[in-house]
């Protein structure tokens, strides 16, 4: 039985990746159809991450009090409706509204789901979950230009998603009794749920460590981000690509994070997820000295692959390491104010580059990956001499 809700958490994060690319790849035919600027799509992301990050910082309160069944649930409920009413919107404010619930949604069924992953599996099973996640982040666009090019309105594609997510729903509200399970696994950690007190922001930080994890989330995100973002326009105005070629080249970075992550997962049968983050930091490391070498496409391509295999292990092994280093009676609040961190990390440093690369040079975006890479490594460092000396 504990292997069949796995199954149901692997299909959740691929699900759970569907809906979080469907805007990039619609935006071009829906601020023509809302006659806004193409800029108003950073809006409905700045709202759905913030969402994200209050529900991020509620999940420890709410998974406690409900267990991590009902909150994932009930959450992917929330997005399923604000997909749906996205796909009856006609209007930017419209959408606007709708995305209150999404983030709210995606906030803690994200939290949720990534802690009882790191209590109750190994640490195989977190790379493989996000790598999940890749696939359906990967497929949501698939669906959007399905509907587009069948002649349909972007407003199918997202229906078309909320349908999946329904349907999910569903499957999980049919699965409850499997959530109530309690025990231990293949970690030998029990569900960290039952008796313990909900913790205020004010006392995570207070947590030795708490602060540093904060930080080097905040970074990861950050670079993993800005990178994505960033990348093809580094290419074109740096290295004098052409708009589809580096398109071409930046696309190589996902595919580094989601064949990374499957091959993480076989890793971490001989490495721990300290080891796992730091062969991932020195894998960023060696892609980002490729960015800065003057060998044309080849050290281009090779830095934005070595980037993406870099990131892969990173944020499914410091997760997973939560329970490890502040005890699975803390697991839940850590893990969801590293996810505000990082939520915070992806809104604010993406645009801090773009203020750069337009005031200044888009030649420092590997400078500035690498600015954020020592500070994510320097405070990883410093977390593990404060937990494993309070140990």
């Amino acid at each position: 039985m504990f292997q069949l809700l796995l199954m149901i958490i692997y299909l959740a994060f691929i699900s759970l990746g569907l809906p979080d690319s469907l805007l990039g790849s619609a935006w071009p035919t829906m601020y023509q159809e809302f006659s806004v600027p193409v800029s108003y799509a950073g809006g409905i992301s700045m709202i759905i991450s913030v969402g994200t990050i209050v529900s991020s910082l509620q999940s420890d309160r709410l998974t406690k009090k409900f267990g991590t069944g009902k909150v994932t649930a009930a959450s992917v409920l929330m997005t399923a409706a604000a997909l749906f009413g996205f796909s009856i919107s006609h209007s930017y404010a419209a959408l606007c509204l709708w995305a209150i619930p999404y983030g709210l949604g995606a906030g803690s069924v994200d939290a949720s789901l990534n802690n009882y992953v790191a209590l109750h599996y190994a640490s195989r099973h977190m790379s493989w979950l996000h790598c999940m996640w890749g696939v359906g982040a990967s497929l949501g666009p698939y669906i959007m230009g399905y509907a587009l090019t069948g002649g349909q309105s972007w407003n199918m594609g997202y229906r078309y998603i909320a349908i999946l997510q329904i349907a999910l729903t569903a499957i999980l509200i049919f699965s409850l009794p499997l959530w109530k399970k309690q025990g231990t696994d293949d970690t030998g950690q029990g569900d960290g749920e039952d008796g313990a007190k909900a913790l205020s922001l004010g006392e995570i930080i207070k947590i030795p460590g708490a602060k540093e994890i904060m930080i080097a989330f905040f970074c990861y995100c950050a670079l993993e981000q800005t990178a994505g973002l960033w990348a093809s326009s580094y290419l074109v105005l740096r290295q004098g690509l052409s708009a589809e070629t580096a398109a071409g080249f930046a696309s190589m970075f996902f595919i580094g994070i989601t064949a990374g992550r499957a091959l993480s997962g076989f890793l971490t049968m001989k490495w721990n997820d300290t080891q796992m983050i730091r062969i991932g930091q020195g894998l960023i490391f060696c892609g980002i000295v490729l960015l800065f070498l003057p060998f044309g496409n080849v050290s281009a391509l090779s830095g934005l692959i070595f980037t993406g295999l870099g990131c892969a292990p990173i944020y499914p092994s410091i997760i997973h390491s939560t329970p490890e280093h502040f005890g699975a009676d803390k697991s839940q609040a850590m893990i969801g104010v590293q996810m505000a961190s990082a939520y915070v990390g992806t809104c604010l440093m993406p645009p801090i580059f773009g203020f750069i690369a337009n005031h200044i040079s888009v030649s420092l975006f590997p400078a500035y990956l690498l600015a954020i890479l020592v500070l994510m490594a320097v405070m990883h460092k410093k977390m593990l001499g404060k937990v494993v000396g309070k140990r």
